[in-house]
């Protein structure tokens, strides 16, 4: 990995910018009763620092599990698992989590964090060779494709909190592992078209996210209005 503080910088750049613009986007829809930003800057933070705990425990399962697609499986869980602790870590025992609608918050927050590292790290290898070209469009594509699956399978998880959020603990336990399968399968679906087709099947993959997306709007507007 290249130590030049210039492409590290610009490969940084790369991966936060796209997560804050759908931050941005995010944001917006729950305006009414917004989050304190020391908070959301702290989630987004954490998020980014939970990318250096997801490594080994990805390296190790790269090394130990020889059947491909449950090595893929078992990769998009660990992030999916790690992004949710992450969250649950800095607001356990807190009252930040007053409503519904902060789960799908906070989660996204920490998963756009998450991608932000991700993407970053993504881009150094194409930046240090001088391929700025092919960096941009890394990012862009990235940007329109990693950040986004990590926005929706969070996000997905986190409306299956909010909607369990007043019943009982047993059934929020239901809900949390449902969740966490949901995340993980959405995940494990996207990278495992990208990966056996070489991204050639990029733009239906795409497709379907989006319209996964299009479903998770509806149902955040739906969590939103929840008491």
């Amino acid at each position: 990995m290249t130590s030049d503080p210039k492409i590290l910088g610009l490969a940084f750049l790369g991966g936060v910018i796209p997560s804050l613009i759908w931050l941005w986007f995010w944001l917006r829809e729950d305006k009414k009763n917004p989050e304190p930003k020391v908070i959301l800057t702290v989630i987004f933070i954490v998020g980014i620092i939970s990318v250096i705990f997801v490594l080994p425990i990805q390296k190790f399962i790269q090394g130990n599990i020889d059947s491909g697609t449950l090595e893929l499986t078992l990769l998009a869980g660990a992030e999916e698992v790690i992004k949710y602790l992450a969250v649950l870590i800095v607001l356990l025992k807190t009252g930040f989590i007053d409503e519904p609608i902060d789960w799908p918050i906070y989660l996204i927050t920490a998963a756009l964090g998450f991608a932000a590292l991700e993407n970053a790290l993504f881009l150094i290898k194409p930046l240090s060779l001088g391929q700025n070209t092919v960096g941009l469009l890394t990012g862009e594509l990235r940007f329109l494709g990693s950040t986004l699956l990590h926005t929706v399978s969070s996000g997905m998880l986190g409306i299956l909190l909010a909607i369990s959020m007043h019943l009982g603990a047993f059934v929020r336990k239901i809900y949390l592992i449902a969740g966490i399968v949901l995340a993980t399968t959405l995940h494990s679906v996207f990278n495992f078209f990208i990966i056996r087709n070489g991204g050639d099947d990029f733009l239906k993959v795409f497709g379907f996210l989006w319209v996964v997306t299009i479903i998770m709007m509806l149902l955040f507007e739906k969590v939103r209005r929840m008491k």
